[in-house]
């Protein structure tokens, strides 16, 4: 487990997740956590895919929570790639976000930068009316 290396359990860093202010949904396989799913056909590549409240509780706990321990660490275990690795939207409540979605997400912010569509921390959009 990646976390391990870096002193906390990945169910740990999950359930820190789920007991953050704003947490709402992750995706999770069979084993609790989502790196167990085949996305595509490159078995390298993993997906973490939640739901929010707010970009704010997002950005706290990838920043200010234990979490950023492991997040400064993530070049150790995975390769950069030329593409955005992290897309925000506003998803509508009540349904849960797709694997499809979140890369045609990536694939939004890669081609036309932040938009409404696809944004990042650095650059947000207002929730839609």
């Amino acid at each position: 487990e990646i976390a391990n290396r870096a002193g906390y359990g990945e169910g740990e860093i999950n359930r820190l997740a789920e007991r953050s202010p704003g947490f709402v949904w992750r995706l999770q396989g069979p084993s609790g956590n989502a790196t167990d799913l085949e996305v595509g056909d490159d078995p390298q590549v993993i997906v973490n895919l939640t739901v929010w409240e707010s970009p704010d509780d997002l950005f706290a706990y990838t920043y200010r929570s234990d979490h950023r321990l492991v997040f400064a660490r993530r070049f150790e275990w995975f390769e950069r790639w030329g593409g955005p690795s992290v897309a925000l939207w506003w998803h509508p409540a009540g349904t849960i976000p797709t694997i499809d979605d979140a890369f045609r997400r990536l694939g939004v912010l890669a081609d036309q930068g932040p938009t409404p569509e696809a944004f990042t921390f650095k650059q947000r959009f207002p929730a839609p009316a």
